[in-house]
């Protein structure tokens, strides 16, 4: 499911990245990785506050539907 789906102060994994080689670069110096552990804090129309190895990420819903968890 999109990570704007997931719900709320849960565990979830990165199953897949779906977006192009930059932006995926670019999430990765972010700490958003495969099979990496994201948990989203709140989530608003689409936009995300996720935490991710100890660091709060604001992310919109562009981004955070390309990011498949499970």
């Amino acid at each position: 499911m999109p990570l704007y789906l997931a719900p709320t102060n849960v565990p979830m994994t990165i199953v897949r990245i779906v977006t192009d080689e930059k932006t995926k670069k670019h999430l990765e110096s972010l700490g958003i990785t495969l099979k990496s552990v994201i948990t989203v804090i709140s989530s608003n129309n689409g936009a995300v506050i996720a935490l991710v190895k100890d660091g709060r990420l604001a992310l919109d819903r562009n981004i955070s539907g390309k990011i498949l968890v499970a």
